[in-house]
């Protein structure tokens, strides 16, 4: 398994005061608008959300289209096996690890908030044109809570996800909002008050998204608390809530992403699909198994339509039921696509596109599907079959809807519990990964592979909890909510940006395969080095062995290549470097003294165009086991000189190669990146 390269110097990790103290100023603005003229906020805020939606309601319907087929076409075209990274990296996460955390960070506590009362909602009031509690509502049912919250909203997610990891690790540029909009208004402007601007809008969004997420949240914990030990639903319980959650997600983002948040993932994972299969033993399990797959084809059969449905033939009552649901959950989506797409993109390292697009959009996708049909499809068939007052309290009181469900099945008190549990886990997960993602967005001096210092992860933990706090008292989650919404407005258009910049750099990326595929010159030396090219073949070296034909081959052949460049006035620059950690345990023996090389690069400048780069790494790899002694444990690896261009390593060892061949090799690649960047002009 290899290593990364040598990384470029960064500055050192800092706070960024503009993008900190910018989004600080404008949410605690925000919010103590919202606490002290709560009534005056709601209602412009509200008119505000009704005014987005009746005059941007198709846009909102159009561009979420456009978010998810340009999503699928990067996953299904030829550019689909591009890794996001270099090309020689692994999956930074095993698949289910990464699974469960795009489970956990994208659905959230609104899957145990929603579960069974959206559907009874769509049941009972469903919109304009269906009879309330009919079959045909029952049959549409479904259908609707499926888009709400099937491929459009990752479709989203795939497209900031995969916008911000790509050009993060295959461009190696920081894990930010601004940075995918770098081919589009240059280095200077991201790098300036552009960037600031863009980043500090995502800490807004962010931090307005979790903080009404946890007000949705600990109204469901609440009410879990009371209806599982009788605890009376009261602000001071509430407030508690909140508090041990902030203490407990501030534990969680100390411990980092490989730890806290991984573990708490998977365990949401495990214990949601234990609690949906209790659901599907313990009632109709053959009517649920039914349901569940005509739901599905009920929502592949009405996709299309109802991706571009706008109710314009329903009148007033349309519009309010279309800004109600759909624009509204369009537009939320599009509000918390920031945060999760930052987190996404921040456990996606290694992947290809391919599987990224198809993860994020469908592995939760599946699970959605049998959540909402088996909760939802129970609920409704209760009602249906007598139970008025499930129905009523699932419309009056989504977050009872769920506990009210348990009632009507065995262990009611065990059900209950295990939902109070997953909903608080699911409460910290969000708290943790938000605080990560904040700080991320208020450092600078970020690189791909770095996250910001604990201190600011945990200011982050406290200022979610303490805004919560406040909103709880004051009664402002409604109107932070709106804030929200209306900003999905202005994010959706960095989006469409997202897109014309991925579609100019996969471009880039097809002419660079393309350039790699021109022929170019062999080594002349008439056949007469075979036995040394055999030699090499059959020899595993060790670290001083190649360390000593990086100086003595590949060191003078490319001082000699950058002597010619220089003479032709191009800006040129030769490294050497220590690279101990590619290296991993050297060989004993060996002291790292100051003459130690273990990597080499070759920098061309081209002006505004790319860089041409040439560099050769010292990397241990483990020896074929037909030529192992097992007497001797340090045979079990040896050492290559590996070539790496700009998109990582090449995959071949220069080990053997004499000057000549090292120097025709050299200009061979420069060569292909010449015709890559004929190709691009």
């Amino acid at each position: 398994m290899y290593s990364s390269p040598s990384k470029e110097v960064t500055k050192p990790l800092s706070l960024n005061k503009t993008v900190f103290l910018g989004s600080a100023i404008i949410s605690i603005l925000l919010i103590i608008w919202t606490i002290a003229f709560p009534d005056y906020s709601e209602t412009l805020l509200s008119s505000s959300m009704a005014w987005v939606s009746d005059k941007f309601g198709w846009y909102y319907m159009l561009v979420v289209a456009a978010y998810s087929i340009f999503a699928l076409f990067v996953g299904f075209s030829k550019y689909g096996d591009i890794k996001l990274g270099q090309d020689h990296e692994k999956a930074q996460f095993p698949f289910l690890a990464w699974a469960a955390m795009l489970f956990s960070a994208g659905i959230g506590i609104d899957l145990l908030f929603f579960g069974a009362s959206e559907p009874l909602m769509h049941y009972l009031t469903p919109h304009t044109g269906l009879e309330p509690a009919s079959a045909e509502a029952m049959r549409q049912a479904l259908a609707q809570t499926f888009l709400h919250w099937g491929l459009h909203g990752w479709g989203i997610y795939a497209l900031i996800g995969m916008a911000l990891a790509y050009f993060a690790y295959r461009k190696n540029m920081p894990l930010a909002l601004r940075s995918p909009l770098t081919p589009i208004f240059g280095e200077r402007l991201i790098k300036g008050w552009l960037g600031d601007g863009i980043d500090t809008f995502g800490v807004v969004c962010t931090l307005m998204g979790i903080a009404t997420s946890l007000g949705i949240g600990v109204l469901q914990a609440n009410a879990g608390l009371t209806h599982v030990f009788g605890i009376e639903s009261s602000k001071m319980v509430q407030a508690l809530i909140i508090v041990g959650v902030v203490v407990a997600a501030a534990v969680s983002a100390m411990t980092g992403v490989e730890k806290g948040v991984r573990r708490l993932s998977e365990f949401n994972m495990l214990s949601s699909i234990l609690l949906l299969l209790a659901i599907l033993v313990m009632g109709n399990t053959v009517y649920l198994l039914n349901t569940f797959t005509q739901n599905i084809g009920q929502y592949f059969q009405t996709i299309i339509y109802k991706t571009f449905d706008v109710y314009a033939y329903d009148g007033t009552a349309g519009a309010d039921w279309k800004s109600g649901w759909t624009i509204f959950f369009w537009a939320w989506w599009v509000a918390w696509a920031p945060f999760v797409g930052l987190f996404i993109a921040r456990i996606s390292r290694g992947r290809t596109l391919r599987e990224f697009v198809f993860g994020v959009m469908f592995i939760p996708l599946g699970f959605i599907f049998a959540w909402f049909s088996i909760f939802g499809n129970t609920a409704i068939d209760l009602v249906a079959n007598g139970a008025t007052a499930l129905g009523e309290t699932a419309v009056n009181d989504a977050a009872m809807g769920m506990f009210a469900l348990f009632e009507y099945f065995p262990y009611s008190e065990v059900l209950s519990f295990a939902g109070v549990i997953i909903g608080l886990v699911f409460f910290v997960t969000s708290a943790d990964s938000g605080a990560l993602v904040l700080a991320n967005l208020s450092s600078k001096g970020m690189t791909n592979d770095t996250d910001a210092p604990v201190w600011l992860r945990l200011f982050w933990a406290a200022a979610t909890g303490l805004i919560t706090l406040g909103l709880l008292f004051a009664g402002g989650f409604a109107s932070l909510q709106s804030v929200s919404v209306i900003a999905g407005l202005p994010f959706s258009l960095i989006l469409v940006l997202y897109m014309m910049s991925m579609w100019k750099s996969l471009k880039e990326e097809g002419n660079k395969r393309k350039a790699s595929t021109i022929g170019t010159a062999n080594v002349l030396d008439s056949g007469k080095s075979w036995r040394a090219r055999l030699q090499r073949i059959v020899s595993f070296p060790g670290h001083a062995q190649v360390e000593k034909f990086l100086k003595t081959v590949v060191m003078p052949a490319m001082t000699e290549v950058e002597k010619e460049f220089k003479a032709g006035g191009l800006k040129t620059s030769l490294d050497a470097h220590n690279l101990a950690s590619i290296g991993e345990d050297i060989d004993a023996g060996m002291g790292q003294d100051s003459a130690q090389v273990d990597g080499l690069k070759l920098r061309v400048g081209h002006g505004d165009e790319d860089d041409f780069v040439y560099e050769v790494n010292l990397i241990k790899a483990e020896r074929p086991n037909f030529t192992l002694n097992t007497s001797n444990k340090q045979a079990e690896h040896y050492y290559r000189a590996e070539v790496f261009l700009s998109e990582g390593s090449q995959e071949y060892d220069l080990v053997g190669y004499t000057k000549e061949q090292v120097l025709v090799d050299i200009l061979n690649q420069y060569e292909r990146h010449l015709q890559y960047l004929h190709l691009e002009r």
